[in-house]
């Protein structure tokens, strides 16, 4: 007789009350979920870290090195393929194209009001404000010809804008529409540096987000965006921070947590063997994820996370740098136990996985009876 858990139990009882199902239809729901159950559980002892990491490696060899993935007709380019998967599995601390995916609250779907949150999000420079750009070195100053009508549009004050631009080591004065940037240190030298630094100075939006791209996904507007800052952008009225995410894992573990980062670090993994048709069980992943995030933060697999850190010596060196790791090991004289797989088939042992975990003792009859004879 195989028994379920006792919270799963509960949770099947619960249900049945709260839904006044019949018994036949109780004994139903128990069949099926004890089915799944007995799939999904392991023998003791059993090597799920080898097969899972086998499970995903050797479909990641079938991988394409450079793809990209477009959020939007209009296209918001975002890596893909190998590329991602080291992103992920390294624990990189900022994606090479860093995005989000923005939801709207129902009170808010209308395509004007969406548009308007786009405008907001996105980051506007003085550079997208400026017509040309005017060096005048016999009064060493900077004029800058301002876009009346893009500043209009962008509801940017015109009389605010010499204080929103944060120069150092200069004054910025606005006359029509003309911005006048004058340095306090007369120097040829400096003015170029300033000329260039002003324009990069940010007047309205989020730092970072370049592009937004408004779309209508399973019947709603959505925003996707090109850069990423989840904490300002669930400032904005309108946003619906239980459902926008970002594909930068750590800014997600800053912002909502460690379990939002797990299942960030599942939910972009099997996005990504998926789009290039690689099929790997998801329990796979999610393993790999708990153990990334066991310890409340996201960790690389590789040599400065879970690998570099193992107890065994042994296991450490047979991983990169072996070197290192054996000269470390003498000299503070640490001891490896072989208590693991990899330790033990290095030196030809019977390794503690499987069948190997067991020591099994049988008694052998001095004299077998008559009938075995």
């Amino acid at each position: 007789m195989y028994n379920l858990p006792t919270k799963i139990q509960e949770e099947i009882l619960k249900y049945t009350e709260e839904n006044k199902i019949s018994e036949k239809q109780q004994q139903q729901i128990i069949d099926a979920v004890t089915k799944i159950h007995k799939m999904s559980t392991y023998d003791p002892q059993e090597p799920m870290g080898v097969v899972a990491a086998q499970s995903i490696s050797e479909p990641a060899t079938q991988m394409t090195m450079r793809t990209y993935h477009f959020a939007g007709t209009a296209g918001i380019q975002v890596t893909l393929g190998l590329p991602r998967v080291l992103e992920i599995f390294d624990a990189r601390k900022e994606p090479r194209t860093p995005t989000m995916t923005i939801y709207i609250e129902k009170s808010h779907q209308t395509l004007d009001r969406v548009r308007k949150i786009a405008e907001n999000i996105k980051e506007v420079k003085l550079r997208d404000l400026v017509k040309s750009t005017i060096l005048d070195l016999t009064e060493l100053k900077i004029k800058y010809k301002l876009d009346l009508e893009r500043l209009h549009a962008l509801d940017v004050d015109e009389k605010k804008l010499s204080r929103l631009v944060n120069v150092r080591n200069a004054v910025a004065e606005l006359a029509g529409e003309m911005l006048h940037v004058i340095p306090k240190k007369k120097d040829i030298t400096n003015i170029h540096k300033i000329k260039f630094g002003v324009l990069e100075a940010h007047v309205k939006g989020i730092k970072g987000i370049t592009q937004v791209l408004v779309t209508k996904e399973e019947g709603e507007w959505v925003i996707n965006t090109l850069g990423s800052n989840l904490k300002k952008v669930f400032e904005i009225e309108g946003v619906d921070a239980t459902r926008t995410t970002s594909n930068n894992i750590f800014e997600i573990l800053d912002v909502l947590g460690v379990e939002a980062a797990r299942n960030a670090i599942i939910k972009q993994t099997r996005f990504t063997l998926d789009e290039q048709g690689l099929v790997v069980d998801p329990r796979y992943i999610m393993l790999l994820a708990d153990m990334m995030t066991t310890e409340g933060n996201v960790k690389a697999i590789g040599r400065y996370g879970i690998s570099g850190e193992k107890d065994s010596v042994l296991v450490r060196a047979s991983f990169e740098e072996t070197k290192k790791h054996l000269t470390s090991a003498a000299i503070h004289g640490e001891c490896d136990l072989l208590k693991g797989t990899i330790e033990n088939i290095m030196v030809n042992q019977v390794a503690p996985v499987g069948t190997g975990a067991f020591d099994l003792v049988g008694k052998i009859p001095q004299q077998l009876p008559e009938e075995e004879k």
